[in-house]
């Protein structure tokens, strides 16, 4: 699937979202407060209170969470000159470079849109990958600075927060009465139950999307689709090998291979496309290049 089709699926999977949310908010605010509208209208500007504060801030909150210093050209030249030149190719503003102090190799792009970019590095990635490979991660991060995917998926947060917000809310009325009859706490219970996990699927799903387009245009970016191929290679190897041990799994999606897992997971559930389908995206791309 192209990068159109990519752009398709989340698209609908944000229609599907908002569809779950008014559905919600249909159920909540007719049986509790006589209308829907009012209900929807206060979950999602709970949801989006919380979700903004963690749009402007997230950067900080995640670079702080893993201990990620700034550096310069002069502290890490290799590094900075990788990311300059992806920076140049892909005609976006340089961003901050940061280190992880990490020996599990991977790498994340943060920041709400390209000027306040970071991206960051694990020692360890610097360690495992060549140069062309590091390249590859480089770009990969890159596109999601140019896709704005922190938007995407903040966008994606919000409506997952409104729902299991109104969620809870439906609980708390099923078992503590109000004007809901018997019927209506039924009703309330089912949608507490299985709303906030229809919505994490679509996160989910969008997570997953996220990734193959960035694969995608990262690759395009540099033209050379097997470097990217070869590092995510020897990064789930490595990552299943010596998962990371600061941070927190909620932030897993931000890396460009999950960086808590040691085992295999349910496709559904998991925050990044299995990377041998990954790999098999970026060789039939290579093909298509005359690249073998």
């Amino acid at each position: 699937m192209g990068t159109l089709g990519v752009g398709l699926r989340t698209v609908f999977m944000f229609l599907f979202m908002f569809g779950l949310f008014a559905a919600i908010g249909w159920i909540v605010g007719t049986l509790f407060f006589n209308d829907w509208v009012t209900g929807a209208i206060f979950f999602l500007l709970i949801a989006s209170a919380m979700n903004l504060v963690a749009y402007f801030f997230s950067s900080k909150i995640v670079l702080f969470t893993y201990k990620a210093r700034i550096v310069g050209e002069a502290e890490a030249p290799r590094l900075y000159r990788i990311v300059q030149g992806v920076a140049q190719k892909a005609n976006l503003p340089m961003p901050k470079v940061a280190i992880i102090p990490s020996q599990t190799p991977n790498a994340f792009a943060t920041g709400r849109n390209p000027r306040n970019a970071v991206v960051a590095a694990t020692e360890g990635i610097l360690k495992l990958l060549d140069d062309e490979e590091l390249e590859g991660v480089m770009a990969h991060e890159m596109s999601h600075v140019r896709n704005r995917d922190m938007l995407v998926m903040t966008i994606a947060a919000t409506l997952a927060g409104a729902i299991a917000f109104a969620a809870r809310f439906a609980l708390y009325s099923a078992m503590f009465g109000g004007r809901n009859n018997n019927g209506g706490a039924i009703i309330l219970l089912l949608v507490a139950i299985t709303a906030p996990i229809a919505a994490m699927l679509v996160q989910l799903a969008i997570s997953r999307n996220r990734e193959y387009k960035a694969d995608e245009s990262g690759a395009t970016l540099i033209g050379k689709p097997l470097y990217l191929a070869s590092a995510l290679q020897k990064l789930e190897v490595a990552n299943a090998r010596n998962p990371m041990k600061m941070g927190s799994p909620a932030s897993s999606s931000l890396f460009i291979v999950n960086p808590f897992r040691g085992g295999t997971f349910v496709s559904i559930f998991m925050t990044h496309p299995p990377v041998e389908k990954r790999v098999a995206r970026l060789r039939q791309m290579a093909g298509k290049m005359g690249q073998y």
